[in-house]
């Protein structure tokens, strides 16, 4: 790219120079233009194409409001009014124009809010909230149970830049992150398959911040939506920043089933414990569960009593003693 805009700064006093005049005039005048346009080029650059593309029409809106301003002030036929637009039409133009600009590109975000009820509520419909994906709950994968309960529903968004994280990582070298990314790839077809939901690949990025984490907080603010993560750390950044965070691990942990001390459960034993005579078994949601005097029954369906919970950092542990007799479900099967 520098060595086009050098060839740029070349060309440019060149054709001045002999398409204008013969003199360092010339050349400074196409050196200064070559000068404009490689700057207006790199600004450019630093910013998203629907910004730009906003900025566009905000200035065309606003020039064409100001050149229907002239037309109607001159229909007035009014001398004192036709003198003042003749003096200050190009600072209105200008005002005009960018007013324009700022309004696209400040309300550009809101293009998705604009099919609401107007006449009933005034308000976006809530089918159209929208939700960030991050590459841990798209690679997690629980995302797209959730859409297809209908727990989630409307617009989800995901950026290109979370997208080129997971296709990086589905090259890796490592194969448990390679199999973990391109599973990732597949449940995010099968999102886009999803009829319940709309799935929106963004391609608003912002080149000067460096890190994913950034980068997602600054698009749901700048889309007033929420962010869909298992990631600890950006769900806690993104609540410091009054951002709503939807995160899956909460959620599951959330609806785990609550045993309380007597009840009695069927489960199956599948090793030793590290104690004497105890036994070790895993709820269907993964609660690991401890079964006092139950080694001689490992590999065997049997009822336990819950006798306490305990809850730490990491999740829920359940401990538990035989009820004294293997559950009718493992007897049935013994005897077929």
């Amino acid at each position: 790219m520098w060595i086009v805009r050098g060839l740029v700064l070349i060309a440019g006093p060149l054709i001045s120079y002999f398409q204008i005049s013969h003199t360092y005039h010339g050349l400074f005048v196409g050196l200064l233009i070559s000068s404009v346009v490689i700057i207006a080029e790199i600004i450019i650059q630093r910013f998203p194409l629907d910004a730009i593309a906003a900025a566009v029409v905000g200035i065309v809106f606003g020039l064409v409001a100001a050149r229907l301003m002239d037309f109607t002030v001159s229909l007035t036929d009014n001398q004192r009014i036709l003198s003042f637009m003749k003096d200050y039409s190009l600072l209105l133009k200008v005002l005009l124009a960018y007013i324009g600009l700022i309004v696209a590109v400040s309300k550009k975000s809101e293009l998705d809010f604009l099919n609401r009820d107007i006449l009933k509520t005034g308000r976006p419909r809530a089918s159209n909230d929208l939700v960030v994906l991050d590459a841990s709950a798209i690679i997690d994968g629980r995302i797209a149970d959730i859409t297809e309960v209908k727990f989630i529903a409307g617009t989800v968004i995901v950026p290109r830049f979370v997208v080129a994280e997971i296709q990086a990582q589905s090259d890796s070298a490592d194969t448990f992150k390679r199999n973990r990314a391109r599973r990732g790839l597949d449940i995010l077809a099968k999102l886009q398959k999803d009829p319940g939901i709309t799935v929106k690949i963004s391609d608003k990025d912002y080149p000067a911040i460096k890190g994913t984490e950034e980068k997602l907080v600054e698009l749901a603010k700048d889309l007033g939506g929420k962010i869909a993560t298992t990631d600890f750390n950006l769900n806690k950044a993104a609540m410091l920043q009054g951002i709503t965070v939807l995160n899956v691990s909460d959620l599951s942990n959330t609806l785990k089933p609550v045993y309380l001390p007597g009840e009695t459960m069927p489960i199956f034993l599948v090793k030793e414990g590290k104690e004497i005579n105890q036994a070790i078994g895993y709820l269907n949601d993964g609660t690991m569960v401890v079964i006092e005097d139950g080694r001689k029954n490992v590999g065997k369906r049997i009822d336990v009593i819950v006798t306490s919970i305990l809850q730490t950092s990491t999740g829920r542990m359940v401990f538990a003693k035989t009820a004294g007799g293997t559950s009718p479900q493992s007897q049935r099967n013994e005897q077929s």
